[in-house]
């Protein structure tokens, strides 16, 4: 099947520091977009894979699980750590929970990440019913486009597939158990008002890591797609200025480089 327009992935060649980034469940990395190439225009390598089964058609998600899409990232964070001295990764929603679990995963080969609105755990009693509601409902209504600022849209499925549901809620309950192994300097952005992911599951996170280098900052004025939101400027800034911290030669990276992507 054909990519969605501008859903496509996108790469750029930058410095010696390299940022995976990762999105989310249902979406497409249109919704990372604007913030790749906000890194990418200050000299950093980036990394903004497409994850399997999304992108295309809501059929395609449902022939794929959690093992797909973490792969997926996986395999880019290889590539990263093969052309970069550093790597960070970043997450927004699902995408967040992949960034915690490479973290576990992966040690110090990962420097740093910054999550945004990160899932935890599918909530509600529909998840209690989705191993036996999949086999009976194919598709439920879409989680896309919680966007406080007018005009601004995501590129994302308008139905969610409840065989990928089941397999993204057992996806939240490994990488919850795996936190407290998460030990890297964290920024975590959330946003109070968020009609997807709570704001009990960015402090649930926040409880069972073992990073001592963690930075709670709350985005006032955004719903969960906050990287299309109001407060997308101070993600990118904020997060920029983790990496000058923690990467001192980015604050020094010139925008050389080469991006892909549509």
């Amino acid at each position: 099947m054909p990519v969605l327009p501008g859903a496509e992935p996108y790469r750029h060649e930058g410095g010696e520091v390299g940022v995976l980034l990762c999105h989310g469940f249902t979406g497409t990395p249109q919704s990372l977009r604007p913030w790749a190439e906000y890194l990418a225009e200050r000299g950093l390598t980036v990394s903004l894979p497409l994850l399997p089964g999304h992108g295309t058609r809501w059929q395609d998600l449902a022939a794929t699980g959690w093992q797909d899409w973490y792969a997926e990232v996986d395999r880019a964070l290889h590539d990263l750590r093969e052309r970069c001295s550093q790597v960070f990764v970043f997450g927004l929603s699902m995408g967040g929970a992949l960034a915690l679990r490479l973290a576990a995963k992966h040690g110090d080969a990962i420097s740093g990440l910054v999550l945004v609105n990160p899932g935890n755990k599918v909530h509600g009693p529909a998840a209690h019913a989705l191993p036996v509601a999949r086999h009976l409902v194919a598709t439920i209504p879409g989680i896309a486009s919680d966007i406080a600022k007018e005009g601004s849209e995501e590129v994302a499925y308008a139905r969610v597939p409840l065989h990928a549901a089941h397999s993204l809620r057992k996806f939240f309950r490994l990488v919850d158990a795996e936190l407290p192994q998460v030990t890297q300097p964290v920024v975590l952005l959330h946003s109070p008002q968020d009609h997807v992911v709570p704001p009990a599951d960015s402090a649930r996170v926040l409880g069972r890591v073992s990073s001592t280098d963690v930075t709670e900052i709350l985005l006032e004025q955004s719903y969960h797609v906050a990287t299309l939101d109001h407060d997308a400027d101070r993600i990118f800034e904020e997060s920029h200025a983790f990496l000058a911290r923690l990467a001192p030669s980015v604050g020094a990276g010139s925008t050389e480089g080469t991006a892909t992507g549509g």
